[in-house]
């Protein structure tokens, strides 16, 4: 039965993609080289590893609305789900490579999202848990199948400039805030009761309004 090691060596942003889409360098690892694997319908978990990194005070003021005041943190700093993947891999026999894309989002309601934006540098410490089925040829010649093992992971440090770069090729200069369908009627009412030529110039026009001064 194939025992397989899987290992992330690189991630590079998509050029010209639909969306957003971070693509990671896969290489699948037989331990019996000459066993041939037909197929393999491989599934990943991928968890953001949010402990095993440090933080600035001006990173830790940016993720309160994530984790809270830093005083517990403690408590609150806990492994995050990213993503579920899922990729076809042909056969191979020994080892093989293969490109995993990852599409991502700019919505802050996704609690990913507003991890990666309340970081300033560094790498972000990813964990893929992979699970599937692979079709392996056996002794006799016969198709087999055969589970992946739950216990097969592969940890790798994401360059957060690399997610940056790509948010600002998509997004330049832009961020999305997807509001309730009653929150967004009172904002547009009062667009057009003003004659306000932009949204930015409605939030703008808000915050002159409330307490809290405009920050440019």
């Amino acid at each position: 039965m194939p025992n397989l090691d899987f290992r992330v060596e690189s991630v590079a942003a998509v050029p010209y993609a639909a969306a957003p889409t971070l693509s990671f360098k896969l290489r699948v690892t037989n331990t019996n080289r000459d066993e041939v694997i037909h197929s393999m319908a491989l599934r990943a978990q991928i968890h953001i590893e949010v402990t095993r990194r440090h933080y600035t005070a001006e990173e830790q003021a940016r993720l309160s609305d994530l984790f809270g005041e830093p005083s517990r943190w403690g408590q609150t700093l806990k492994t995050m789900l990213w993503t579920h993947v899922a990729v076809n891999i042909p056969s191979f026999q020994g080892e093989t490579t293969v490109e995993v894309p990852v599409p991502c989002t700019f919505d802050f309601n996704v609690a990913s999202t507003k991890y990666f934006h309340g970081l300033s540098d560094g790498d972000l410490p990813l964990n893929f848990l992979f699970s599937g089925t692979l079709f392996y040829r056996g002794e006799n010649g016969d198709l087999q199948v055969a589970p992946i093992s739950w216990e097969k992971e592969a940890k790798f440090r994401l360059p957060l400039k690399i997610w940056k770069q790509m948010i600002d090729e998509y997004y330049p200069n832009t961020a999305w805030l997807c509001l309730r369908r009653d929150a967004f009627e009172r904002l547009y009412e009062y667009k057009v009761r003003n004659g306000v030529p932009t949204w930015e110039e409605v939030i703008a026009r808000l915050f002159q309004n409330a307490d809290e001064p405009v920050r440019s």
